[in-house]
């Protein structure tokens, strides 16, 4: 699974299908359940740890379901379509709304089922509609402010799959809409977030601990400490980089130690953001 997770970690799956349409993804999905057979999905695998020892049952892997198509100020997007593909049709289509989560890894399924969040913003905010295959087949979610949060949506709790999403855009000016791309851009790349494979912030943010996660890290002193091919990136101490090598065991060691230290230090409990997946 290495090669189709940012982290470039992870062990074989036992059955890997990549459907073509939603159709093919709902035929699997049902002889998935049919069959009392594990089913994971994945879309860019941006935001996973994978185990060593793989993944049991199917991983259905969306990116064939990658169609974006731009109507008036409404833009749908196929839940394997690149997040970043997303906000560059959107940009070319004059509409503003999703700069904010440019250059980000990640498919649109799999921002909207965590709700992706950066720069102050986060992706339900223009989200209008949500199409899914569940355990009764497809349905349609109508987005509710009420029902998101924090890097939450109510995707988290359901037994469906995301196949596609709706986002309510407005017009916008295409010089201002560039800057604001390329502003994007330039600060994940000033964070050091492209350098090595990676899946981003470790933990979330949390205002009751009255600063940013990366700075409580950083005052314990843990930028640069290593395990195997592992290691909290000395330029940021929420992200954990593979610097060559690394195992899935490698990284969930120093997600612990943080943990451990951060609880031992301010009691403070930190939230994963990173989700482990597969036989741990």
């Amino acid at each position: 699974m290495k090669m189709y997770t940012s982290f470039r970690i992870g062990g074989i799956a036992d059955i890997l299908a990549e459907p073509a349409d939603t159709r093919d993804l709902a035929v699997l999905a049902e002889e998935a359940r049919k069959a009392a057979l594990p089913m994971t999905i994945l879309g860019e695998g941006a935001n996973i740890l994978v185990s060593d020892k793989g993944i049991r049952g199917l991983v259905i892997r969306m990116a064939g379901l990658s169609g974006i198509h731009v109507r008036n100020s409404s833009l749908r997007a196929e839940a394997g379509a690149k997040m970043t593909d997303t906000v560059t049709s959107a940009s070319a289509a004059g509409l503003s709304g999703l700069e904010f989560i440019y250059a980000m890894p990640g498919s649109v399924g799999g921002s909207v089922w965590m709700n992706a969040r950066c720069f102050g913003h986060s992706i339900s905010e223009v989200l209008s509609r949500v199409e899914y295959i569940g355990s009764e087949g497809p349905g349609e979610y109508h987005v509710r402010a009420g029902d998101f949060g924090y890097k939450k949506s109510p995707f988290q709790s359901m037994d469906a799959v995301i196949t596609a999403a709706e986002f309510s855009l407005a017009e916008g000016r295409p010089d201002e809409i560039r800057a604001a791309l390329e502003k994007a851009k330039r600060e994940r790349e000033e964070k050091g977030h492209f350098l090595h494979p990676s899946a981003g912030s470790v933990f979330k943010n949390n205002r009751g601990f009255g600063k940013p996660t990366g700075k409580l890290l950083e005052s314990l002193g843990l930028k640069g400490v290593r395990k195997g091919g592992a290691q909290i990136a000395p330029f940021h101490a929420n992200i954990i980089i593979n610097t060559g090598g690394a195992s899935a065991s490698d990284v969930r060691e120093l997600m612990e130690l943080a943990e451990e230290k951060v609880l031992a230090a301010y009691g403070f409990v930190l939230e994963r953001e990173i989700l482990l997946v597969g036989e741990w």
